[in-house]
């Protein structure tokens, strides 16, 4: 596991010291673990949600993938 040195204000410091203190996170690298595990996760339901909306407005691609396959050798 790498290491990394990130700047914080007094407020998001405070609320990290709130999460250990809670017994939320164990430490405060838990904590900031957590928060980019919730970032990832969004950002995937995110992209989701957009792959959704442009099926939903015809915006994809079909075919057969196998026919495209043989027309690309």
């Amino acid at each position: 596991m790498s290491v990394i040195t990130v700047p914080v204000s007094s407020e998001q410091e405070t609320f990290i010291k709130g999460l250990v203190k809670s017994g939320r996170a164990a430490n405060k690298a838990h904590a900031v673990r957590m928060a980019i595990t919730l970032l990832a996760q969004d950002e995937a339901a995110n992209r989701l949600a957009r792959a959704e909306k442009e099926i939903r407005e015809g915006k994809v691609l079909k075919g057969d993938l196998r026919k495209l396959a043989t027309i690309i050798e």
